[in-house]
């Protein structure tokens, strides 16, 4: 009996000290009940955002960043698909081994993914034989294919490949008018880890906030594995995709530029090429570009610049239109007045004409004609007064950037302390411009006095709410001129390409005015850098002549010249492609001038036979065919000549003739090495130069007898050569 009755007593304390336990584990987890239902947190995690994130679904549904398109609606700048290139090897995802969704064979898998991909087969096996991957991808490879690459791989029906889709920025046109449009790409931000297409460069970043999309997304109630709950309510929230941007670019205008500009370059390898096309009725930029440029689908960029509105330096004989107008103007201008050209002396210095020794005595008409640095420095000196000149450079909007509607305008400087630079300032030298200044000033020339401020954004448009946030109308930027006074220019520079120095410039059919300009560049030394080739060559013209449609400006710096070859060349071959192609494409008709009718048409002439013709005849029939003479020796009769017969020259060319009797040295002064080198041909003298430009030294006198095998040495300077050396008048004092 007490056996049983101790045995009794231990059964009641273990299941008294068990039934403790439980009541202590009840009153915990009561007590972590009542605290979970009133804070709602477990270890620190809201419920309610676990139950969210476990059963809450949420689809993104994306949004389209805005277009940029032509004036006429062809697109520049667009989003498109890409894809991405995914292998899955995690057996787990196939349930039936006859329809595998990871990668079975990846030997297999390299051999034929790998030739489409442009990489090499091992280490594609290498990547799908990773251990404890169970996703992969094959880096820059496999990332931002195309469409037509996709469909080539999914033929190949490869199991356990797959695509992950995105919208890129896609460039259709490649490399076109890139600094203008700029780029935007893909940027993560670290902490968010999101993804968004941000405007880095040009259009795509000065109008990123119109351009930019925001992404929407759809919400609903779901399973756990994933699955709509019926009935469960949904939350939309729409994409909200960019506004399109239509600029004034002619995309067929800007294929025209930029395949000339790829010409140039080819040919000539200069350091920079800049080319503008407006409309001067409205200040509508119809093409722009520069190099180096790039492709923004590569973005294999150079230079971060846009040249055209970023890149002042001293135009040269381009500047030389605002002061001929601005004489013109102030009724100061005779054009059938006289001057003495060659060199003229101004406090600090001498400025001299590019051929250095001048041409006498000369009007101001035949001064613009001939570029004479010379006949602009009295306008500015003595005609209108640097005062006057620089009250004009400021209605002419050259001394303040334009406003055009692009993000990297810079100023300019304007040089006006000293004397020399004031009066070098009225031709091109000293004082720097941006091209896009001298667009928008010479629009005044072609648009009746009228000046247009330059604009490239035409229009914004809203197309998820057919809504035009920005609409551009062309604006007035200033009336510098009176529509008399620019009639007058315009005629002149017209004259400039037909009978002076832009003769490269006269397109068969069209009309065109204009000035060419070659601007020095500075050294890093200090000073101005020399030899053939180290300039800015350019040229700023419009047409057709009696009523401008288009203005254009190119300018090519440095370009890699033959002995032969001009500066104005690589210019030239810009410059007429761009004009005629653009003319006939606006549907421009071209006219049929009559020599008879106009005489300031420069035609080609056609040299004739003058050997054997004595030497006064040979000279006389010359000068009646508008050329010009050049008689070496004293003999009687002509035994040779150059250029030969047949060849063809512009009107006012010289032509080398060679007597019967022993040849004698020219005054060569003022030639060009062109020249110099046909009178070594045509003599068997042998010539070495030094410099650029034309001759202002001979080692020979004038009149020496010259024999086969002579040496002859010249020196060359630069056209617009402005020497900052003392007048006569100074020397005297210092002297004193």
């Amino acid at each position: 009996m007490m056996k049983m009755k101790v045995k009794n007593n231990n059964i009641n304390r273990g299941a008294a000290f068990i039934s403790l336990i439980f009541a202590l584990l009840f009153f915990i987890l009561m007590a972590r009940f009542l605290y979970i239902q009133g804070t709602g947190e477990v270890d620190g995690v809201v419920l309610a955002a676990l139950a969210e994130e476990k059963y809450t679904k949420q689809r993104v549904i994306e949004a389209q960043r805005g277009n940029i398109y032509d004036r006429n609606g062809n697109p520049i700048a667009e989003d498109t698909s890409s894809y991405t290139v995914v292998a899955i090897l995690d057996e787990e995802l196939t349930v039936n081994e006859d329809e595998p969704k990871h990668v079975v064979d990846p030997q297999e898998t390299s051999r034929k993914l790998a030739p489409l991909l442009k990489m090499d087969e091992n280490d594609m096996y290498k990547i799908l034989t990773k251990p404890e991957k169970k996703q992969v991808e094959f880096g820059t490879y496999g990332s931002d294919i195309s469409t037509s690459l996709k469909q080539e791989i999914e033929a190949l029906e490869l199991p356990g490949i797959a695509f992950r889709r995105e919208l890129k920025r896609y460039y259709p046109n490649g490399t076109f008018a890139s600094h203008l449009i700029g780029y935007a790409q893909k940027v993560t931000d670290e902490k968010t880890k999101t993804t968004d297409t941000i405007g880095m460069l040009g259009i795509e970043k000065s109008l990123d906030k119109y351009l930019h999309e925001e992404d929407g997304y759809m919400k609903f109630q779901s399973d756990t594995k994933g699955y709509k709950l019926p009935d469960a309510k949904e939350q939309i929230v729409p994409p909200d995709n960019g506004s399109d941007v239509y600029l004034t670019i002619d995309q067929t205008i800007q294929t025209f530029l930029e395949d000339a500009m790829n010409t140039a370059v080819k040919e000539y390898e200069p350091k920079k090429v800049i080319g503008v096309v407006a409309n001067p009725k409205t200040g509508e930029i119809l093409a722009m570009s520069t190099r180096p440029s790039f492709d923004p689908n590569v973005r294999n960029i150079e230079n971060y610049l846009n040249d055209v509105i970023s890149y002042p330096f001293e135009p040269g004989s381009t500047m030389k239109i605002f002061t001929l107008a601005a004489a013109i103007e102030e009724g100061v201008y005779n054009g059938d007045a006289t001057f003495q050209s060659g060199s003229y002396s101004v406090s600090g210095g001498r400025i001299h004409d590019h051929n250095r020794s001048g041409w006498g005595a000369i009007t101001f008409d035949e001064g613009v004609l001939k570029s004479s640095n010379v006949s602009f420095a009295i306008m500015a000196n003595e005609l209108l007064g640097s005062e006057k000149l620089l009250e004009y450079i400021g209605r002419f909007g050259l001394d303040k950037p334009t406003g055009i509607d692009l993000e990297g305008e810079v100023e300019n400087k304007i040089n006006y302390k000293y004397e020399i630079d004031r009066v070098a300032t009225a031709f091109g030298q000293a004082s720097s411009v941006t091209p896009i200044q001298q667009i928008q000033a010479a629009t005044a020339i072609a648009n009746g006095g009228k000046m247009m401020k330059p604009y490239v954004v035409d229009k914004i448009v809203d197309t998820d709410n057919e809504k035009t946030l920005v609409d551009h109308k062309p604006q007035v930027a200033g009336e510098p001129i009176s529509a008399e006074t620019a009639k007058r220019v315009l005629g002149l520079l017209g004259r400039v390409v037909t009978e002076g120095t832009g003769r490269n410039y006269n397109l068969e059919g069209y009309q065109v005015a204009g000035k060419t300009g070659t601007a020095e560049i500075p050294s890093p030394q200090g000073g101005y850098l020399t030899g053939k080739g180290n300039y800015t060559y350019s040229f700023l013209g419009m047409a057709p002549l009696d009523d401008p449609q288009l203005v254009i400006y190119v300018a090519v710096q440095q370009p890699k010249l033959k002995v032969t070859d001009a500066g104005n060349e690589p210019v030239a071959m810009v410059f007429n492609h761009v004009m005629k192609n653009s003319l006939q494409y606006l549907n421009i008709q071209p006219i049929e001038r009559d020599a008879d009718k106009d005489e300031h048409v420069d035609k080609e002439i056609e040299v004739a036979s003058y050997v054997g013709k004595p030497a006064e005849e040979a000279n006389r029939l010359i000068e009646k065919v508008n050329l010009r003479a050049t008689i070496i020796g004293n003999g009687k009769n002509i035994s040779d000549q150059i250029p030969k017969q047949g060849e063809k020259i512009l009107p006012n060319e010289q032509i080398l003739l060679l007597t019967d009797k022993e040849a004698n040295l020219p005054d060569i002064l003022g030639w060009s090495l062109r020249d110099v080198m046909r009178l070594a041909d045509l003599t068997g003298i042998d010539v070495s130069h030094s410099g650029n430009g034309y001759v202002v030294e001979q080692s020979l006198a004038a009149g020496s007898i010259l024999k086969s095998g002579d040496k002859l040495t010249v020196k060359l300077e630069p056209p617009n050569t402005l020497k900052e050396e003392p007048v006569e008048e100074e020397k005297e004092e210092q002297e004193e």
